[in-house]
């Protein structure tokens, strides 16, 4: 129920009208006497309505969350919820899922907690590999730190100082023994992290 012309519900039954009020049983709508424009809340779905077009579960699953939303704000049930063809005689949309159906989804989402923001992801239990160009000279991060721990604690540290955020040679040549270590030669083995290697060192989240 609503207030207000925002739909094209048209002429439809009283008695349809004071059941969805009472969140009563819908009676069959035999009548066209009363203007549903002023009392009802309509939104239109895209479907041939032939009976033979599917819903895709997306598009029903828009529909259950619509009307859940809206009998929430303003305290009404899933009985609050009709169909075109359930208020206008010779109306047949919609076709191709039946309201029963649709209330009860509704119902059921009525009954649980109302939808909120997306939760964030949770954070990776390890650093994401921030790309060879982060380690830097002028690079003052935790992420240095952390990186620096782990190498001392695989035995590759070679710090006199430290670790610290500061990126400094000391990292570079602990970084450049764990690559060593991995079995990484050469040009493969200049201290720089790839994200292979990176991967391998499992540096904790920080």
């Amino acid at each position: 129920m609503g207030n207000g012309r925002a739909n094209h519900a048209g002429l439809g039954d009283d008695d349809v009208l004071r059941a969805v009020i009472a969140e009563k049983a819908l009676p069959p709508d035999n009548e066209a006497n009363t203007d549903g424009n002023r009392h009802f809340y309509g939104f239109e779905c895209v479907n041939l309505g032939d009976g033979k077009d599917p819903w895709p579960a997306a598009q029903l699953l828009a529909i259950e969350r619509a009307a859940a939303a809206v009998c929430r704000a303003h305290g009404w049930s899933q009985r609050s919820v009709i169909g075109h063809l359930e208020w206008q005689p010779g109306k047949v949309d919609p076709r191709g899922f039946t309201m029963n159906s649709m209330r009860t989804r509704i119902g059921k989402r009525l009954g649980g907690a109302p939808d909120g923001p997306s939760k964030p992801p949770p954070k990776p239990t390890y650093e994401p590999f921030p790309g060879a160009a982060f380690f830097k000279v002028g690079r003052n991060s935790a992420i240095v730190t952390a990186m620096g721990k782990r190498l001392v604690a695989e035995g590759c540290g070679r710090y006199t100082v430290g670790p610290g955020p500061a990126w400094s040679e000391a990292d570079r040549k602990s970084y450049a023994a764990w690559q060593r270590k991995l079995g990484y030669t050469g040009g493969d083995a200049d201290g720089i992290p790839g994200k292979s290697s990176w991967d391998r060192l499992k540096v904790p989240n920080v």
